[in-house]
């Protein structure tokens, strides 16, 4: 959530963002219930003040027994006045909060501008893309030659969008999962987490999901969702809670698995195992000073692109523009890994700095070690990896003419020392 004070003060400034971001909430609705919210509580001050000044009056004693019947009839019609207008107050302040819920994060000044993801600057890459003598296969198939992956078993045991992981294939990602945490714990510093999967609409709301995002999510009959990404649960570790600025930066790691419904993507991907509605990936969350937010965005980014570079898969990094941007990010970086059967880069990880704007929603602040107001933590979340988009790179750019697969080097040990997925006999 955006401080409200930006927009009152500052309006055109709130609006150039929804104007960039493609999106359209009613400011100038937000701005009339705020003025009157305001007056509301001028007049229940003032209801208030004359209230205790009558209630004085009674108390001292030495008061005419007509006009002391008088007051008390005014105290009490003023204490239904102020009951009422304490309602109104109530209902005011709901609604403001509402509104607010629904507006995005601000921009940072670095973040481009565009009209779709067509216009996304590619930052740098990294990484020869592989050269085949063969016709290449895409992983679907693949991995139906391999026998690792059954999307039809898949869709008999839940339905479509779900798929079967077997053999190799399982091995392979339980493989990356370990290896991905080890590296983010071991080198990069960041805290292993094992968070509850279901999780309460006040984490949705504090990361931004809810109230906007709602189709995108499970929810079970008791009324918890299925964590849609391991950034809702670490980020609310913290929610409505005061942290010493010596425990800054906080870093929170965790691999979970992921449930979406994937609402809108209706006929994309409908092959393989990019786009599922239940995957694997593992999340980095910081928790930081804000003036050092955007120098850990771009560590965060490396910290993710190491792995790709462990791994010796091709990737680049793009910087999202306004209208392609999340919700709660201010600026976010995509990763991109090289998956030949399409020719192009596709989505593996997005690394965001939500600046104040989760921390606002979650209340999740921090006391400065000299003293002073309390001030809201920055935080900022990235995949690192997505671990089924990870595993089809590995097998798209590793894959032999013989549809054999090679192991990247670091991962042989974790895979038990096999160093090929072999066709079965």
């Amino acid at each position: 959530m955006i401080d409200i004070k930006i927009l009152r003060n500052d309006p055109g400034h709130v609006q150039k963002t929804l104007t960039n971001r493609r999106t359209d909430v009613d400011l100038q609705k937000i701005l009339d219930l705020d003025s009157e919210r305001k007056e509301i509580i001028f007049q229940l001050d003032q209801l208030k003040q004359q209230r205790n000044e009558n209630s004085g009056k009674i108390g001292q004693g030495k008061i005419d027994p007509a006009e002391k019947q008088n007051l008390i009839a005014e105290t009490r019609r003023l204490g239904d006045e102020i009951k009422a207008g304490d309602a109104k107050l109530k209902e005011l302040e709901e609604e403001v909060h509402g509104i607010m819920l629904t507006i995005p994060n601000l921009l940072h000044e670095s973040t481009p501008i565009g009209l779709s993801e067509d216009d996304n600057p590619e930052n740098r890459r990294w990484g020869e893309i592989p050269e085949f003598d063969f016709p290449v296969k895409d992983h679907a198939d693949l991995a139906e030659q391999l026998d690792i992956l059954d999307a039809p078993r898949g869709v008999k045991l839940a339905h479509s969008r779900f798929t079967l992981v077997k053999g190799a294939a399982a091995q392979l990602e339980r493989a990356l999962m370990n290896f991905m945490l080890d590296i983010h714990t071991e080198i990069h510093g960041f805290e292993e987490i094992i968070p509850p999967y279901l999780i309460n609409s006040q984490c949705l709301t504090g990361t931004g999901q809810l109230p906007k995002f709602e189709e995108d999510l499970f929810k079970t009959t008791e009324g918890l969702y299925l964590l849609p990404t391991a950034e809702v649960p670490l980020t609310n570790i913290y929610r409505e809670e005061i942290l010493n600025e010596e425990s800054l930066p906080i870093y929170l790691t965790a691999h979970t698995p992921c449930f979406r419904s994937e609402a809108g993507s209706y006929g994309k991907d409908t092959k393989g195992y990019i786009r599922q509605h239940q995957f694997n990936k593992v999340e980095l969350v910081k928790l930081v000073h804000p003036e050092e937010s955007y120098a850990e965005l771009e560590l965060l980014v490396k910290n993710a692109t190491d792995i790709l570079e462990r791994l010796e898969l091709p990737y680049r990094v793009i910087s999202l523009c306004s209208a392609d941007i999340g919700f709660s990010a201010a600026k976010c970086y995509d990763i991109e890994v090289w998956v030949p059967s399409e020719n192009r880069y596709r989505e593996i990880s997005s690394c965001s700095n939500c600046t104040d704007f989760q921390a606002r929603r979650a209340n999740i602040r921090f006391k400065p070690k000299e003293g002073g107001k309390t001030r809201f933590v920055h935080t900022l979340n990235g995949s690192a990896l997505a671990v089924g988009r990870t595993l089809v790179a590995i097998l798209e750019n590793n894959q032999m003419e013989d549809g054999r697969i090679k192991i990247p080097k670091e991962l042989i040990p974790y895979m038990r020392g096999l160093t090929k997925i072999e066709l079965k006999k």
